[in-house]
């Protein structure tokens, strides 16, 4: 399954939602940008919190990546950026034991967060294909995962570059979405 089949399988979300937005994050490296540019036209902007920002925008979706260094810390986004957001994308490097803990904090600060409250989390445990890659059970303990029983979510092992496991991920979340949708009715 290419990325491009991925996406326009995504393009076609239920139309009945006026547009469907996304919050990608992860840290620097972790395949943010190659995720995003499989979608269209990156947009990048540097904002006053200093971090980039990227977004693309195609039919009845929108997604932004804040192209954050965990060193650094995530700067938190203004609430009415996350009141907006149905979904977030974690991206991490599954190639990445060192930094495999800041990313766990940084996850759990996202599902704390009450303007997420009713958002779902797909994490793409990116880089599968990369020699000592960990793999996804060992992403999702190193993320403390099993901790996370207050908000929908999934793990998929995933390609950025390739497209490799982004569809699987991709269905989960529109089908998550909809559940969601339909629970809050």
């Amino acid at each position: 399954v290419t990325m491009g089949a991925a996406i326009a399988h995504l393009r076609h979300h239920d139309a009945r939602r006026q547009e469907l937005r996304l919050l990608v994050v992860g840290p620097r490296g972790a395949g943010k940008t190659a995720l995003l540019a499989e979608f269209g036209h990156v947009a990048t902007t540097l904002p006053a919190r200093g971090f980039p920002v990227e977004s693309v925008k195609c039919k009845n979706m929108s997604l932004i990546a804040w192209n954050t260094g965990l060193e650094q810390k995530c700067a938190p986004l203004s609430s009415h950026v996350y009141k907006s957001i149905h979904g977030l994308i974690y991206v991490v490097d599954s190639t990445d034991r060192e930094r495999i803990g800041f990313a766990r904090d940084e996850i759990a600060r996202l599902v704390r967060d009450r303007n997420l409250r009713d958002s779902v989390l797909l994490v793409l445990a990116n880089k599968q294909d990369l020699p000592n890659a960990m793999t996804v059970m060992e992403v999702a303990e190193g993320l403390g995962l099993h901790n996370v029983w207050h908000k929908q979510w999934s793990i998929q092992g995933a390609c950025a570059r390739t497209g490799s496991g982004v569809l699987e991920g991709l269905d989960w979340l529109e089908e998550a979405l909809m559940s969601a949708e339909a629970n809050s009715q």
